[in-house]
């Protein structure tokens, strides 16, 4: 492995930095913030995180075979006697991201960052996926992808590796900012401008500035822009900009995909369109989102030069991450497991995904609170049930404060519903209740832990 190092010059250049015992210092190619992971000769960032302080564990990651360490200028009282180098800063968490940009800096690979308000760590997974067909890829593990988890991420590349795939998550105006001017991306991508977060970002057009960053950042350098046609607030930016590419269901995109039918079991078949050439092809995962996330993810793969043979080569190997649209077939009901998370586009795909399945008459919706939604949270609820109406749900179940309106919206239409105050009650009804016959969705934000309700319906198999 052709190895980044760490110079005594980069740890020089960090803001307001003071190095103890430079002269002891060699160059490092390996950094961490975790205790248990240090290899020898490498650096140590103490980090405090919520549950723990890393410089609780200084002296330790020393005997494990750490060769510096870098702290907060207010505790160094407690390490004067240390005899290896020890660099001080006034924040170390600013200083994990300052180093991450110097060993971006001197990495071969191109960096494709993403962002959206939905779909956007499958997006990442797909991107990963397709472009190890062609090129050495590393990408962001699970979603670890805020101002610690974007520097760790670069961190873990080297020489070798030909393309960096980064997520850039946020809840707050100027999280994006901070990790993009850290990845300095070649390609950037948005994959739409949604509902989440509104709690922090105000309204769309908030969410809009926040996540535009990724794009404002990229075009200083004269990166790639992946503009996703089919969102109206998406469309309009960088007009003028010369690497701006389009990609979506309009014909006035560059990069063009819909979907052409779909199987009994929900999954679509599918056509891609790029410069007169056309991909048809089976789609191994399901809903109409994760078609969405993938003709995002390809418009990275044909920019950067892939071919029909890599591109269908990476679909056979796509699967849906952890929790987000898992679908279980049994014998006598189906499970659509999507609890990770949720917002109001989210929670229409996937019901629209549980009207379309066919091998199970009977369709049941169990939904929690989504959350983070801002003052218009309980029309954002309260607006599902149109959804449910179109997409023909037979039964719903709710859980949460948010979602009792939506279960009173339910009981004026008519349709079949019943909604739960307490996480025992529901359990121990789900249980007892008699699901055979049923395609059945789970879903809700992250803090309703939907997926322990999902565990107990895949106990009934």
């Amino acid at each position: 492995m052709s190895a980044v190092r760490i110079t005594l010059e980069d740890l020089f250049n960090l803001p307001a930095s003071e190095i103890v015992n430079p002269d002891n210092y060699k160059a490092v190619s390996k950094i961490s913030i975790d205790s248990r992971k240090i290899d020898k000769g490498s650096l140590f960032i103490a980090i405090k995180g919520e549950r723990f302080d890393g410089h609780n564990f200084v002296r330790e990651v020393i005997k494990n075979g750490a060769s510096a360490v870098v702290i907060e200028r207010k505790k160094y009282s407690q390490f004067r006697d240390l005899d290896i180098p020890v660099i001080l800063v006034d924040k170390t968490v600013d200083a994990l991201g300052g180093l991450a940009k110097v060993w971006r800096s001197k990495l071969n690979a191109k960096v494709v960052s993403i962002t959206g308000s939905a779909g956007k760590t499958t997006t990442k997974d797909i991107i990963g996926t397709l472009l190890s067909e062609k090129y050495k890829t590393k990408k962001t593990s699970g979603n670890n992808n805020n101002h610690i988890g974007v520097p760790l991420t670069i961190l873990s590349a080297d020489k070798n590796d030909e393309v960096l795939v980064l997520e850039h998550g946020t809840n707050h105006f100027g999280e994006i900012d901070y990790t993009a001017n850290i990845a300095q991306p070649d390609y950037a991508l948005i994959t739409n401008i949604g509902t989440s977060h509104l709690a922090f970002l105000k309204n769309k057009r908030g969410v809009l500035k926040e996540k535009k960053s990724l794009f404002d950042v990229t075009a200083k350098r004269d990166g790639t822009l992946l503009i996703n046609e089919d969102d109206n607030l998406l469309k309009n930016v960088y007009p003028d900009y010369k690497n701006r590419v389009t990609f979506g269901s309009e014909q006035t995109a560059d990069i063009k995909g819909k979907i052409l039918s779909y199987s009994e079991d929900g999954k679509p078949f599918v056509e891609l369109r790029y410069k007169g050439k056309t991909i048809k092809a089976h789609f191994n995962l399901y809903g109409e989102q994760n078609f969405k996330n993938f003709l995002a993810a390809a418009s990275v793969a044909f920019k950067l030069g892939l071919n029909e043979k890599e591109i269908l080569g990476g679909m056979k190997k796509l699967s849906s991450p952890d929790k987000r649209l898992n679908v279980s077939e049994y014998s006598d009901f189906l499970l659509i497991d999507d609890t990770y998370n949720a917002n109001p586009e989210s929670m229409k795909s996937s019901l629209e995904l549980l009207g379309k399945i066919n091998l199970f008459t009977k369709k049941i919706a169990i939904l929690g609170d989504m959350l983070e939604l801002g003052n218009s949270e309980l029309l954002y609820h309260k607006g599902l049930a149109s959804v449910i109406k179109k997409n023909r749900i037979n039964t719903v179940y709710t859980i949460g404060n948010r979602m009792k309106v939506l279960n009173e919206e339910l009981v004026r239409e008519g349709i079949e519903c019943k909604h739960f105050l307490q996480r025992d009650t529901l359990s121990e009804f789900i249980r007892k209740n008699d699901l055979s016959g049923s395609a059945i969705l789970v879903k809700g934000s992250r803090g309703m832990r939907m997926e322990e309700f999902a565990i107990i319906i895949r106990e009934k198999k």
